[in-house]
């Protein structure tokens, strides 16, 4: 993400050029009067509200040397949600204080604060309850582990229930919660959503990429989303991305999975330019994976070759291999399944 570095005086000109030069893709914005005061490289501004609302919806980290009132006032109708908005820091004029303002956790904000206050020699003033307790986050444990957060509202409860000493039931399919907390926290952790369920905790964290129907969803659960459910997809040419999403998604609903966990969209190289495919990776915010005849034909379609993919490309077959190749697992959670133009499979990634 590129950081916005805002001064408004001759001294936040000043701490502004400091800290462009060790804040990686950053840049210094510096209103027009004290523009020489920061270096050629500055970028001059004569109205800071236009400035920040311009910055806001280009999504950049901002740094605001100034006061947090002014801030405040500005930034207050932009605001939109945790997940969405920008991290912002505050910084004071003569530089003592780096203060994590808004989404401090999910935005980065609190690191941006912690590095721009060694830059300056600055105190880091960082507010979030768990952090000021030592605590770790569940938000955090999403953000580094690139897990999709699928309720924010459990954020906010289990964060509490973790200020507050109380028990939290958790079942893990990836194995990384416990050593992320390393005994902090009072965590219980079970094998399966019954028995966690059934156990006196007060709240549950379910790491799966399972879908879960309302009977497994108390209200105090948060759900995050492992990134490791891998779709090979075969189609026609000019299959449109409205039919392979329906078609993918039932199917998904189908065997109780969530398209939140989707990392990949796996295919054979001659779709390289198929739109459909890539407009519905696109939708699914997952990569693309593309594999040539002859790497698909390095792996035997469980389902048996497909006729129509050898007469195509001269492949045995598309999704299963493509599912298979790129997960690195040969096992699939979905056989080949078909519509009238579209093929899928589907793996989970081997941990």
């Amino acid at each position: 993400m590129s950081v916005s570095v805002i001064a408004i005086t001759r001294n936040g000109a000043q701490l502004g050029a400091k800290l462009s030069g060790g804040l990686a893709d950053c840049r210094l914005h510096v209103l027009r009067k004290y523009h020489g005061t920061a270096g050629k490289k500055s970028i001059p501004f004569d109205e800071l509200k236009e400035l920040l609302s311009s910055l806001w919806a280009e999504g950049d980290a901002l740094v605001c040397i100034m006061a947090t009132g002014i801030v405040v006032r500005i930034i207050a109708p932009l605001l939109n949600s945790k997940q969405t908005d920008p991290p912002v820091v505050v910084i004071d004029d003569t530089g003592k204080f780096s203060i994590s303002l808004l989404s401090g956790h999910l935005g980065g904000a609190n690191e941006l604060a912690e590095r721009a206050a060694w830059l300056l020699g600055a105190r880091a003033v960082i507010t979030t309850a768990t952090d000021a307790n030592s605590l770790p986050s569940f938000d955090m444990l999403a953000k580094e582990h690139g897990w999709k957060i699928e309720n924010l509202g459990g954020v906010r409860l289990l964060n509490s229930m973790l200020l507050d000493g109380l028990p939290i039931a958790v079942v893990d399919s990836t194995d990384m919660v416990r050593p992320w907390f390393h005994g902090k926290g009072n965590l219980l952790f079970f094998d399966t959503f019954a028995e966690a369920l059934e156990s006196p905790a007060r709240g549950h964290l379910f790491v799966t990429n399972r879908h879960l129907p309302p009977q497994v969803s108390p209200k105090s659960l948060l759900v995050l989303r492992p990134p490791n459910l891998i779709l090979g997809i075969g189609c026609n040419s000019g299959t449109p991305v409205d039919e392979i999403e329906t078609f993918v998604l039932s199917q998904l609903k189908r065997i109780f999975l969530s398209p939140l966990s989707v990392c990949t969209v796996a295919t054979a190289t001659a779709k390289r330019e198929e739109s459909g495919i890539l407009e519905f990776a696109s939708l699914l915010g997952a990569e693309t994976r593309f594999f040539s005849s002859e790497e698909l034909n390095s792996v035997k379609p469980p389902s048996g070759v497909s006729e129509h993919a050898i007469a195509a490309i001269g492949a045995q077959g598309v999704a299963e291999p493509a599912a298979m190749l790129a997960s690195g697992n040969s096992r699939l959670l979905l056989k080949k399944v078909r519509s009238e133009n579209v093929t899928l499979a589907i793996a989970e990634a081997k941990a």
